[in-house]
């Protein structure tokens, strides 16, 4: 499915519900958070290594796919309720990012754009 039609989906089964009142932007951050929180709560005490071999674990994987497609669903249906089009924003955010992260400066460093520094700028 598309993110329009996942979207017209999620508005479906809030509607029969009457749910959709409680779908402002507000409370879509907040139920959005409190999702993450639990997303993140599986990965709290895990090392490295841990997290990144967790779908191997069936029971593991099961809460990790739950707690994303919530996130998932609580990101579509926030977007709906303020009409922004994900691909039009995400494809912007990544155009953003490339004049940000130039290769030459980000290049396996982790920092945020405002810290990488052009050694050959530094040291003519």
């Amino acid at each position: 499915m598309s993110i329009p039609e996942l979207q017209a989906v999620l508005s479906d089964f809030a509607e029969e519900r009457d749910w959709k009142r409680f779908h402002t932007p507000k409370n879509l951050a907040m139920a959005l958070a409190g999702e993450i929180g639990e997303l993140v709560s599986i990965f709290q005490w895990l090392t490295s290594e841990e997290s990144a071999g967790i779908m191997r674990s069936p029971r593991r994987a099961e809460l990790v796919e739950s707690e994303i497609a919530d996130v998932f669903s609580y990101l579509l249906q926030l977007a709906g309720s303020l009409d922004i089009d994900l691909e039009l924003v995400l494809a912007a955010k990544i155009e953003k990012n490339r004049e940000r992260y130039p290769i030459k400066l980000s290049y396996g460093h982790a920092g945020k754009y405002t810290e990488l520094v052009d050694v050959e700028d530094d040291f003519p």
